[in-house]
């Protein structure tokens, strides 16, 4: 499988483990329940055409992730050293006597075998025994029938700051930017627990650069959250942001398609700011509303006690700053983009019409380059997890000009001196 594949994979697999590793204390009742909950759904695996995940798996990821020091590469898939071995009960098979249990759930386990196989819903090549499908109903809580239970929409808080951010955004104002009227756009995080925002601002944009700017500033701010619940629109999808989230170990949670239940305290804050900040601005560019709104969180959101928890936000969440998680010296380096090519002949790479250059080394493999949109000239270059160094950014007219050896290194003719770089050197004079 190649290497983004396995990344892909990797973050798929730490979206379902986050409940287990993200640091919360979960009873084994609870931990039972919640494993019980992840296998008997359907999911959209990555590269794979099955749809459920066994409760071995998931305690496997887990114990691999811990193992290794909460490492994401950790999660990636391995070669089976059992490939091609049959199982008793694979997936497939599994996933067929739960749909049947669901349909039968009172059934005598063994007439449920028999029925099972004369459906065809058991492989002739497959013979689970009694005690083997009584084990694997119980592991599903798929022993007696039961009506599935009311939906709990009961209040919900956060037990300390930063085990949960929400965020969203607001259509916010049209003000001048760049001699125009153009509109504007908040986007916002709140915590859970003691409703403080780690930072607000408006965008001229609700684009992926512009959240992972605002995400980025939130996390220097106020440290790590443990989760971070968002909504389910295009740059809440994107596959950078839950690279981002995994890298850091914060679990990305969608808000289930109308139902915005969960989503009730960003929007109660968003309400906030339409009443008490922008009923009142009165500036005309961007740069005014962005100053006038940190100025009314300073001073007036954060400082004021909050009708739903009884405390300001900022001395609440003060009181149990012990349980931070500061953002890591590198946070920057994890909002990289990172795009995949293999290194040309001519140890180029292009990317956006940019020509790199990489070491010889590389030639013919396929690597990961890592930069800022802001700054592309530095582009770092990694190929199976190593890094080689930062890419040299190549002058194409002076490119096409210098000669290269059988091996593909620069050669200086003596008459047209220049550096690897393919830059011609300054006249000292």
């Amino acid at each position: 499988m190649q290497k983004h594949k396995k990344t892909e994979v990797a973050v798929f697999r730490y979206s379902i483990i986050h409940d287990f590793v993200n640091g919360g204390r979960l009873e084994h009742g609870e931990k039972e329940k919640l494993l019980r909950k992840k296998t008997g759904r359907k999911w959209d695996i990555p590269h794979s055409d099955k749809t459920s995940i066994s409760r071995a798996a998931i305690l496997n990821w887990i114990a691999s992730y811990e193992e290794s020091g909460r490492q994401l590469s950790a999660l990636e898939p391995k070669q089976r050293s059992d490939s091609g071995a049959s199982r008793v009960i694979d997936d497939e098979t599994a996933l067929n006597l739960i749909r049947l249990r669901k349909e039968l759930p009172k059934m005598q386990v063994q007439v449920f075998i028999d029925t099972a196989r004369k459906r065809g819903l058991i492989a002739p090549d497959r013979q689970p025994g009694l005690t083997t499908v009584y084990r694997f109903l119980h592991e599903h809580d798929l022993m007696h029938g039961s009506k599935p239970q009311a939906e709990d929409r009961r209040k919900f808080e956060a037990e300390l700051p930063n085990d949960i951010w929400q965020s969203d955004v607001l259509h916010g104002p049209s003000v001048q930017m760049g001699g125009k009227n153009r509109k504007t756009y908040l986007i916002a995080f709140i915590d859970d627990h003691s409703r403080l925002v780690p930072h607000a601002e408006f965008y001229p944009s609700e684009s992926l650069k512009c959240f992972s700017n605002a995400f980025e500033q939130a996390l220097l701010k106020r440290g790590l959250p443990r989760k971070l619940y968002v909504d389910n629109g295009a740059a809440y999808r994107s596959r950078q942001l839950e690279y981002i989230c995994a890298n850091l170990g914060i679990a990305l949670i969608h808000a289930r398609p109308y139902k915005p239940q969960g989503k009730g305290k960003i929007e109660r804050f968003f309400r906030s700011v339409r009443s008490q900040f922008l009923s009142g601005f009165s500036g005309a560019t961007f740069l005014d509303l962005n100053k006038a709104l940190d100025i009314w969180l300073r001073e007036q959101y954060h400082r004021r006690k909050h009708s739903g928890t009884g405390n300001p936000p900022l001395q609440r969440f003060a009181d149990n700053m012990q349980c931070i998680r500061c953002a890591p010296a590198d946070l920057p380096d994890h909002f990289r983009t990172v795009v995949r090519r293999r290194v040309n002949r001519d140890r180029t790479i292009v990317i956006d019409r940019r020509l790199y250059e990489a070491p010889v080394e590389l030639i013919g493999k396929r690597v990961e380059v890592l930069f800022h949109n802001e700054s592309p000239e530095t582009a770092e270059v990694k190929w199976q997890q190593k890094s080689y160094g930062m890419l040299t950014m190549v002058d194409l007219q002076v490119n096409c000009r210098v000669k290269r050896d059988k091996n593909y290194q620069i050669q200086l003719s003596a008459d047209e001196s220049r550096p690897e770089s393919g830059r011609l050197w300054e006249d000292p004079t």
